[in-house]
């Protein structure tokens, strides 16, 4: 495994935040959630920001603190989902590391993602669950180095897989 960060993207509660923390710790790696460094850098949860700003002024700072982090050492980084509306802090992303994108799945995704306000997901005006999904797949797939479907795996066995693939 090469010494460049690992960037982690996809849906909210794809367990980007969760599979990166065992992920960094099994290879030695730092680990940073960019939410928190957005929350950090505007002094307000997610949801609040998304309030106040509406969802392209959330994008907007989600962009600018993204494009302005810079790991001193090997890092795997958890996105938020919305990272990839950025297009100037996916390509910053892209020269740092390797994108590595968590695919849950759209019912599994229902299942486990129950107050979407609360989590601070950036929903526009009368998008449902399913737009949101079928529009940031795309995305995703566009900017990923690596693909792992999460589907029936649990968090060990998506660790191991990202690591193998990062063998490769």
């Amino acid at each position: 495994m090469d010494k460049k960060s690992i960037i982690l993207i996809g849906m909210p509660a794809a367990g980007k935040s969760t599979v990166g923390v065992i992920l960094a710790k099994l290879i030695g790696y730092d680990f940073v959630d960019t939410d928190l460094l957005i929350q950090k850098s505007e002094g307000k949860r997610l949801e609040e920001i998304i309030r106040e700003r509406g969802v392209e002024g959330f994008i907007k700072v989600e962009e600018s603190v993204c494009c302005d982090y810079v790991p001193e050492i090997p890092t795997v980084i958890a996105t938020g989902g919305s990272v990839v509306y950025g297009t100037k802090a996916m390509q910053h992303f892209r020269e740092m590391g390797t994108l590595v994108y968590l695919d849950l799945g759209f019912e599994e995704l229902q299942k486990r993602l129950h107050n979407i306000q609360q989590r601070g997901v950036v929903l526009r005006e009368g998008q449902t669950l399913r737009d949101l999904y079928d529009e940031r797949t795309i995305l995703y797939n566009k900017y990923a180095d690596i693909v792992i479907e999460e589907k029936d795996k649990g968090i060990e066995e998506t660790v191991r897989e990202i690591v193998e693939k990062m063998d490769e």
